[in-house]
Formats: structure tokens, C-alpha cells, sequence
């Protein structure tokens, strides 16, 4: 028994290593297409390259996409901008409600319904979903990526915003792919 475990083990290692070997796309080949998702979706929307020195922001589905970090990854559209006199504030438990579509798909023709809990009543695994805000050590935060809580700067508590996000921002299980989301969101205050 111990001889055919061990075989067993052997032959899925062999296995696992002739999949990973396969012709699949590079990661950079993966990042150039993560690029031309992208800017394919951005060039059908009013952009901005940066949010105003007054941060006086237009809000509603004709808002601007806002540029909203140095490089062009994360990108945000104000829905609905909340009560700014209250501010998420470092270590606040923040919080959120998310529908997101893949932009490559939407690049490549594919009609997408939204994934996420945005219209969860208590019946998915998601559940109520939170983040620490400006911690990225507690897993809730880390699995979700810097990029869901960068419109925080910006917003109040109970807003809505539209992201395009890339990947490298973006939830954990998308980083490997290189797969870039046109994300929903809105934030809620834990009440304590």
C-alpha cells in the first residue's frame, strides 16, 4: 500500500509539472492583454487624469473616471459620494457591497452578469464583507487588494463608486492571471 501511494504521488507530480509546462500565455503576454482590456474600456468613457486639487468631484453614472494612483491602474467613478464629514479613518472596519465584470471578457465580446454580493440577501459564502482600512496584514484586507479601499481618500461612508481596477491591485485570486475588473462598489461604516 505504501509503494502504491507513493507511485500515486510521483505520477501527480509528474502530471502537475507537464501542466504547468504547457504553451500558456506568458506573464507578460498576460499584462499586455490586461493593458488593451483596459484601455479598450477606458476609451469609451470620459476620463480624468487625476482628481481635482479640490476635490470637488462630479458624481453620477456620467461622472468621469477619475485617475486615481500614479501609474494608471486604478481608476474611479463617483456614483454617489457619501457623507464626506465622515471619513474612513485608518484601522476602521469598512464595510462593502461589490458587483464585478471582467474586463477582458467585455474586451472580448462575452455578455457577463456581474459576480459578488452586491445583491446578496444571506444565501451566498460571501456574506457581509469587510476590510480593516490601511491594514493589508489582516487576510480580509489582503484578499481583496489595495485597490478596493484606494477610493476611500476620496469618499465618505456610505458612497458608490465604479472601478476599473488592474490586477495587480485587485482581489488576490486575480493577481496570477493577470485579470483587470470594472468593480461596483459601495461602503458601509461598521456602527460599534
Amino acid at each position: 500500500m505504501k509503494y502504491f501511494t507513493l507511485a500515486f504521488i510521483g505520477l501527480m507530480i509528474i502530471v502537475l509539472c507537464g501542466t504547468s509546462c504547457s504553451k500558456g500565455k506568458s506573464y507578460s503576454e498576460l499584462l499586455r492583454e490586461e493593458e488593451k482590456a483596459c484601455n479598450w474600456y477606458l476609451s469609451n468613457q470620459r476620463v480624468e487624469p487625476s482628481v481635482p486639487a479640490d476635490s470637488i468631484l462630479e458624481t453620477g453614472p456620467d461622472a468621469p473616471y477619475y485617475r486615481i494612483d500614479d501609474d494608471g491602474n486604478i481608476y474611479m467613478q463617483v456614483i454617489e459620494l457619501g457623507d464626506t464629514t465622515d471619513m474612513a479613518e485608518v484601522g476602521d472596519i469598512v464595510y462593502f457591497r461589490f458587483t464585478r465584470w471582467n474586463i477582458k471578457w467585455l474586451y472580448q465580446g462575452e455578455t457577463l452578469n456581474g459576480a459578488g454580493n452586491a445583491d446578496d440577501l444571506g444565501t451566498s459564502t460571501l456574506g457581509p464583507t469587510s476590510f480593516v482600512y490601511g491594514n493589508y496584514q489582516v487576510s480580509s484586507s489582503a484578499a481583496y487588494g489595495s485597490g478596493i479601499q484606494s477610493p476611500l481618500r476620496f469618499v465618505g461612508n456610505n458612497s458608490e463608486v465604479n472601478l476599473v481596477l488592474k490586477s495587480y491591485y485587485g482581489f488576490s485570486t486575480d493577481q496570477s492571471e493577470c485579470l483587470p475588473y470594472l468593480i461596483n462598489v459601495k461602503y458601509f461604516k461598521a456602527e460599534y
